[in-house]
């Protein structure tokens, strides 16, 4: 059990932006904004994500912007 939270508690809340191209308009980009708890430095849910966005999506990532809220006032 502590292991499991130890384990949890690094893991941050994340946004992450994605910039693709419309895949009707190749030279326009639209944003997709999202939050899930992931793990830095690796982020294993968003690139699991996006490996379900490149088999199922048409839209090509242009790119992925990535930040995380800061834990400081949980540790205390």
């Amino acid at each position: 059990m502590a292991g499991q939270i130890l384990t949890f508690a690094k893991w941050r809340l994340t946004t992450t932006e994605i910039l693709y191209h419309l895949p009707d308009y190749p030279g326009l980009l639209q944003s997709f904004v999202g939050q899930e708890y992931d793990l830095a430095p690796n982020y294993p849910q968003l690139e699991q994500f996006l490996i379900f966005w490149s088999r199922s999506l048409d839209g090509p990532v242009h790119s992925v912007s990535v930040s995380q809220a800061r834990r400081d006032h949980y540790d205390r």
